[in-house]
């Protein structure tokens, strides 16, 4: 539908660097060069300024770079339509996915659902995992996705005018570098987190974490908070 050179251009305009995007796209820096000269080559015009200070943007890379998102996602969503409108006599369950949400859990149900019910189908649509999604899609739902598994309890759903079903209920947990002191234990205690940056969704996300972070302020200031406002890959790195 769309130029995937397009993909590279975004990552390299938001990386600063050849280089680097290089190494979120796991590819080599020679790669992505030939992408966007073939990209520029095709367009017929100059999106970046070489100089030995870096990229910068022409006047035309920033006028694609505004709308390349919007082509990006609109092209997804086009596709995703075709394919609801190809099977819309079909009973079939919508599960949005992104690496920050994957849909791994409601799939390993697919077996029991067959049993009970043998017309359903599965289709899973991928979605960026941006808050601008996260509040398109769960403000949306039966549109173009019909359900969406991650962590959320009851103030998130409210947030979001969303309704859930508990599927199981889980221990908080940290998440570490493999490299980290604490990388090798099973369980934590409040005291293993002195002295260490703990990152927390920010107040009134989840009340499970606003009680965790409560607890913290009041009994262990030896742990430092650092607020964040939407888990995604950059979080998580």
């Amino acid at each position: 539908m769309y130029n995937p050179q397009l993909d590279t251009f975004l990552c390299v305009v938001e990386s600063g660097s050849f280089n680097k995007a290089a190494e979120k796209l796991y590819i080599s820096p020679p790669a992505v060069i030939k992408q966007i000269n073939l990209l520029e080559e095709g367009l017929d015009l100059q999106l970046f300024v070489r100089t030995h200070r870096g990229l910068q943007l022409t006047d035309a890379g920033k006028s694609l770079y505004q709308d390349a998102k919007y082509i990006i996602q609109y092209c997804k969503d086009s596709v995703t339509r075709a394919k609801n409108a190809m099977q819309k006599t079909a009973n079939v369950i919508r599960i949005g996915t992104s690496p920050m949400t994957p849909a791994q859990v409601l799939v390993d149900l697919w077996p029991k659902l067959q049993e009970d019910c043998p017309g359903i189908k599965f289709q899973l649509v991928p979605f960026d995992n941006t808050p601008e999604n996260a509040r398109e899609i769960l403000a949306n739902l039966g549109q173009n996705i019909d359900v969406v598994a991650g962590i959320f309890d009851e103030t998130m759903l409210n947030l979001r005018q969303c309704e859930g079903l508990e599927i199981s209920s889980e221990p908080i947990c940290c998440a570490v570098s493999v490299h980290h002191r604490l990388a090798q234990k099973e369980r934590l205690t409040v005291r293993d987190l002195y002295g260490e940056n703990l990152m927390l969704m920010r107040r009134e996300w989840s009340r499970y974490v606003d009680l965790l972070r409560d607890d913290i302020w009041k009994n262990h200031p030896q742990i430092h908070i650092v607020d964040f406002d939407f888990y995604d890959v950059n979080a998580f790195n």
